[in-house]
């Protein structure tokens, strides 16, 4: 088997493996990276430009797995794309919407290249996804030999899937993005127990170690104190969050402790894509089963749209809970807009509850100190902050620990170590290297062929 990571920059962003397995060409995953504008933001496609792909498989429906799809669909127009069911039912929504984000930047911005594709295009190729139902073997045959796959629910989002191949008598398993903890909304990753020849396993949390108290039902009773306190202290609660899976995870944890007496009466804000998402949650309980949600508990919450004007640097005259998107605070997000008036005013609170990439304006906000100033470039605001900025350990991600667990009683010949930044792949290497010193760690090279 031989490998290649297509994202140009490594770490965690436009996310794209090549596998060569056999005479079969696999691509899993094609992603933008969120920080890069343009073309830059894909992975390095012309590695594929003389490869025949014989499947495109999507392991879940974020943007920095998907947001590149199309693109590579146009240039090999007749590889099938294999995916869960239910990100079936979510892809098209997820495409539609990069769409005209991309037409707004080109508009606003002048981003050249952008949109890297239309609706129309988008419309054109959703007759080539294929909706396979977790643990069905699927075979895939080649010009010689073929593989069977099967795909693994690995929680993190809806249709998140982790894939199983055998090639003969070997064994791969690829973990894709891994939540092991249960959910509201959405259970945990459930994996085979045993032995894999090969192992390719994200290690995005491979920095972080979650310290005693801070377990996912404490940290969501801390968030949902600072909210009650933050509200009737007369300020305002933001909280950033990735429109698909934290959006309504959120919602239906707000909706248990409103039903509890647990949450204070206030306005709940949201919009923008996540409410069409949690429509389409929706549709997938009923239809699936692969999640746990009903679309009453919008009606429950009496949730209520976004302000049609976000005015920069000034605090909403409405004061409440609000749940927007981006979770970083990407700049000309409702979020980041929401932010910039908020920050500069003790009676609020800023609360991150997921991962935030350092160069982010969220991450970039998590590091400042109270008190300093701090610019909002994109709507040219400075602001100090005076507002509580807060961090709360509810990330989609698994714990290092339980990954290092699982990695390990694979007893996998060969590791792969792929979506994490350099730190935390690094902490992976040296605790393999200890409990399983025989196995071959790779953390690839960027853009360079590597024999796995």
């Amino acid at each position: 088997m031989k490998l290649i990571d297509l994202n140009r920059q490594g770490g965690i962003g436009a996310n794209s493996l090549l596998l060569m397995i056999g005479d079969l060409n696999i691509l899993v995953d094609c992603g933008l990276n969120p920080k890069t504008p343009g073309v830059g933001a894909l992975p390095d496609l012309s590695l594929l430009r003389d490869i025949e792909l014989d499947l495109i498989i999507i392991t879940h429906c974020h943007l920095d797995h998907i947001g590149g799809l199309p693109v590579v669909m146009r240039q090999h127009p007749k590889t099938p794309v294999l995916l869960t069911q239910s990100s079936r039912m979510l892809i098209e929504k997820m495409l539609h919407n990069s769409a005209n984000v991309m037409q707004k930047q080109k508009e606003e911005d002048g981003v050249p290249g952008y949109p890297l594709f239309t609706h129309k295009e988008i419309e054109g190729l959703t007759k080539r996804f294929v909706g396979l139902p977790f643990k069905k073997v699927k075979k895939i045959k080649g010009k010689r030999g073929e593989i069977e796959l099967m795909f693994h629910p690995s929680g993190h989002v809806a249709g998140a899937t982790a894939v199983e191949i055998h090639h003969g008598m070997r064994k791969i398993f690829l973990t894709g993005d891994v939540l092991f903890e249960h959910l509201r909304t959405l259970k945990g990753a459930h994996f085979p127990i045993g032995h894999f020849d090969t192992l390719i396993i994200e290690t995005t949390r491979g920095m972080t170690e979650r310290a005693y108290g801070k377990e996912r039902v404490h940290e969501i009773a801390r968030l949902i104190d600072s909210i009650n306190d933050t509200i009737a202290k007369g300020g305002s609660f933001l909280l950033p969050v990735f429109a698909l899976g934290r959006m309504q995870e959120l919602l239906a944890v707000f909706h248990d402790a409103r039903r509890f007496g647990r949450l204070i009466e206030c306005p709940i804000y949201a919009g923008g894509l996540g409410i069409g998402l949690s429509e389409l949650f929706d549709e997938v309980s009923r239809k699936t089963k692969d999640v746990q949600f009903d679309m009453r508990i919008l009606k429950d919450l009496g949730l209520r749209k976004l302000p049609k004007k976000i005015m920069p640097g000034q605090e909403p005259a409405q004061k409440g809970l609000y749940i927007v998107s981006s979770g970083m605070l990407v700049e000309k997000t409702p979020s980041y807009a929401l932010a910039s008036g908020l920050l500069g005013h003790a009676r609020n609170t800023i609360g991150f509850v997921g991962y935030c990439d350092p160069d982010t304006p969220g991450g970039k906000l998590l590091a400042t100190k109270p008190g300093a100033t701090f610019a909002f470039d994109a709507l040219d605001v400075r602001t100090k902050v005076k507002a509580r900025v807060d961090r709360f350990e509810l990330s989609g991600h698994a714990e290092r620990g339980e990954l290092l667990e699982f990695a390990v009683q694979t007893k996998a010949r060969s590791i792969v170590l792929t979506h994490g930044d350099p730190d935390a792949r690094d902490w992976f290497k040296t605790q393999l290297a200890e409990q399983l010193p025989k196995a071959k760690v790779i953390d690839p090279v960027p853009l360079r062929l590597h024999e796995v």
